[in-house]
């Protein structure tokens, strides 16, 4: 046990205390209107870059930015194996700044776009991803950093790409987080294949496969898929007969993450897995706010607040 961890781990159960908590979200999905939303939001944790008259999307994007926030604080607490950790487990915002790189090389307009994400020592290629001008610019960057060839330049060949690098490096680097990557890995492959119908790049499905395995990858069909996946990974597909009903297997996913992060925030030693709990709670926590938000635009009430359609959070 070193010093190191001692200071990392005190850090992340502090914490605890930047989550709204199901009471608070409850608040937030209540209130009649989105200004009444963020009025609430102004007296929480997520009050930073909250400002009234936002829409729907800024409000969203602010309870992310946040929690981006606790996470580089969090890593700066931390030895060199919790940063990494934490590192692998922020790349979702590395993403979402790739995905609006790539809009803003496409665009043809002066229509703005919302500034990157912050990622100060979280980046892991961000700093050469937006010096790029074109797409292919832009993939030869990838191509050569941690995130590898996505296998094309379209936005979808590279945001499907870039998801798919994350799940398998989150699984490698931070063992606490496996099943969770594997999981979240066969939703986007199940969405991707046999909702949208679109094929991912070879490479994208080579680098499915280490955690899918290959008959997944392979499978002609939804229950093809779903039946080869392997068994600790398939329980994100319990009860989803269908693809098209995928989105409840999400509303599982973070349920479970939030469960097993309170479970390892709660660990009595000092190393990765209370740190690795943190950020699931907190990025549990960001979810659910970012939908109830989205119900308080449409009138607000005792809806399904965590089933509401959300962009993609941290993690």
């Amino acid at each position: 046990m070193g010093a190191g961890w001692v200071a990392g781990v005190t850090r992340a159960r502090a914490l605890r205390t930047r989550c709204l908590g199901r009471d608070g979200i409850g608040e937030v999905a209540a209130s009649r209107t989105l200004d009444d939303a963020l009025r609430y939001l102004a007296a929480t944790p997520y009050r930073h870059d909250i400002n009234p008259g936002a829409t729907p999307a800024e409000a969203q994007r602010a309870v992310s930015a946040a929690v981006l926030w606790h996470l580089r604080v969090l890593a700066g607490w931390q030895p060199a194996a919790g940063a990494q950790a934490v590192r692998a487990l922020a790349a979702g915002f590395e993403i979402s700044n790739t995905e609006h790189r790539l809009s803003e090389i496409a665009a043809d307009t002066e229509r703005p776009h919302p500034p990157p994400y912050r990622l100060g020592a979280l980046a892991i290629a961000w700093t050469r991803l937006a010096r790029a001008r074109t797409p292919s610019e832009l993939r030869t960057a990838l191509a050569a950093s941690d995130w590898g060839d996505p296998g094309g330049d379209s936005p979808a060949a590279v945001a499907t790409g870039m998801r798919v690098s994350a799940a398998v490096r989150l699984a490698t680097a931070v063992p606490d987080a496996a099943r969770w990557a594997a999981a979240r890995l066969a939703l986007l492959f199940g969405r991707e294949v046999f909702v949208v119908g679109r094929r991912l790049p070879d490479v994208s499905v080579r680098r499915a496969a280490r955690l899918l395995g290959p008959r997944a990858v392979e499978a002609g069909s939804y229950a093809d898929f779903r039946q080869a996946l392997p068994a600790d990974t398939r329980w994100v597909l319990d009860d989803v007969d269908e693809a098209a009903d995928l989105w409840r297997a999400e509303a599982r996913w973070w349920d479970v993450v939030e469960r097993d992060g309170r479970e390892l925030l709660l660990r009595s030693s000092f190393g990765p897995g209370p740190v690795v709990g943190a950020v699931a709670l907190l990025s549990a926590d960001a979810w659910r706010t970012r939908g109830a938000l989205e119900l308080a635009a449409r009138g607000g009430g005792p809806g399904d607040w965590a089933a509401a359609e959300v962009p993609d959070g941290p993690g």
